[in-house]
C-alpha cells in the first residue's frame, strides 16, 4: 500500500448516481429486535459490537453488559491488549475485520451487529505546534480506510448476512456529502468516501439497518442533552454539530428496540448541555418525518460509491 494516496473509488471526474437499492425494501412493520424476543418469551438477543476496544465501542459494550434483561452482549477487538483493556471476558473475541475467517467465531449465533470499527490516522513525528502550521497524518500499511472502513465493514456485513442476522447498526460520520471534506484529506485516504461506500453496501444488502452519522465526538457524560437528527450534513452548517460518545452509544442500543429505527440513515448531534430537554423518548426521535425510510437513497444521490 502506498503511503501517499489511497485509490479514489471513482470511475471518473464526474460523480455518479448511487447503486440500485431495490434490495433494501423494508419489510412489514414489526417491533424492535429486543421487544420481539421478549414478547416471544425467548432469551434476549445476542448483540455483537465490533471495535469494542475503541472509545465509543467500550461504552456500547459496557451498556450491553449492564442490560442483561434486554441483550446478551459480545465484543470484537483487534488485539489481546484491547481485550484486556475492557476486562478480558470470554465474550470478547479477538479478530481482524480484514480477514473474514478471523471474525466468524464472533459473529456466529448473533442476532444483531453494531459496527464501530474505523481506520485510525496517526500523526507524523516531528510536529512542533510552537512553530505553527498543521500536523500531518498517515495510516499504517494495510490499515487505510479502504481496507478498514470499506473492506472490513463489507466483511462484517457479509458474515452477518450469511447467518441471517436480524439488524445491523452502523456508526459513521457526518461530512460524507462533500468529497472535498477535510477528513478525506487526512493521509490522502478519503475516509468519508469509503465509509459511504460501506453504507451503500449495507443498504443494498436487504438487511434491516440503522446508519448513524455522528457529529464531532466528545468524551462527556451522556443522557444530559437534547439530541438532534438531520440529513444531508445540514447540521454541519449550525453551531450544534457535536455529540457525546455516550449518547451515540445509547442511540445504538435504542435502535435495536424500536421498529421506527429500521431502514433509516441519519445525522446525529446534540444541543449544548442546559439547552433544550434531554432526550429520553427515542421512539419519537426515530419517528421524525425527516427520517424517511430508505433516506439513504436521497442522501447518496450525489456521492459516487458504486
Amino acid at each position: 500500500m502506498p503511503t501517499t494516496a489511497a485509490p479514489m473509488p471513482f470511475a471518473g471526474p464526474r460523480l455518479r448516481p448511487p447503486c440500485n437499492l431495490t434490495s433494501a425494501r423494508p419489510g412489514p412493520r414489526r417491533a424492535g429486535l429486543a421487544v420481539v424476543s421478549a414478547a416471544a418469551g425467548g432469551s434476549p438477543p445476542t448483540v455483537l459490537v465490533t471495535g469494542a476496544g475503541g472509545r465509543t465501542g467500550q461504552i456500547v459494550y459496557k451498556k450491553l453488559k449492564e442490560r442483561t434483561d434486554q441483550f446478551v452482549g459480545r465484543g470484537l477487538v483487534r488485539t489481546e491488549e484491547s481485550k484486556a483493556k475492557i476486562g478480558g471476558a470470554a465474550d470478547v473475541f479477538v479478530g481482524d475485520i480484514r480477514d473474514p475467517a478471523s471474525i466468524a467465531p464472533a459473529i456466529d449465533g448473533i442476532d444483531a451487529l453494531i459496527i464501530l470499527t474505523s481506520a485510525v490516522p496517526k500523526m507524523k513525528p516531528g510536529f512542533d505546534p510552537s512553530k505553527g502550521g498543521r500536523p500531518e497524518f498517515y495510516f499504517d500499511e494495510g490499515s487505510y480506510p479502504e481496507q478498514v472502513d470499506w473492506i472490513g465493514q463489507k466483511n462484517q456485513i457479509d458474515a452477518a448476512k450469511s447467518i441471517g442476522v436480524k439488524q445491523i447498526v452502523l456508526v459513521g460520520s457526518m461530512g460524507g456529502t462533500d468529497v472535498n471534506h477535510p477528513l478525506n484529506k487526512i493521509g490522502n485516504a478519503n475516509i468519508l468516501v469509503w465509509k459511504r461506500k460501506a453504507e451503500q453496501y449495507l443498504a443494498d444488502s436487504g438487511l434491516p439497518y440503522t446508519i448513524i452519522r455522528a457529529g464531532g465526538l466528545q468524551d462527556k457524560d451522556g443522557g444530559v442533552r437534547e439530541l438532534i437528527v438531520g440529513k444531508d450534513d445540514e447540521i454541519l452548517k449550525t453551531e450544534t454539530k457535536t455529540i457525546a460518545r455516550a449518547d451515540v452509544a445509547e442511540v445504538c442500543l435504542q435502535a435495536l428496540l424500536f421498529e421506527e429505527a429500521r431502514f433509516k440513515a441519519f445525522d446525529l448531534a446534540s444541543k449544548p448541555e442546559g439547552e433544550g430537554v434531554p432526550t429520553t423518548d427515542f421512539r419519537t426521535l426515530f419517528s421524525q418525518s425527516l427520517l424517511r425510510r430508505r433516506l439513504l437513497m436521497e442522501e447518496l444521490k450525489n456521492i459516487a460509491v458504486c
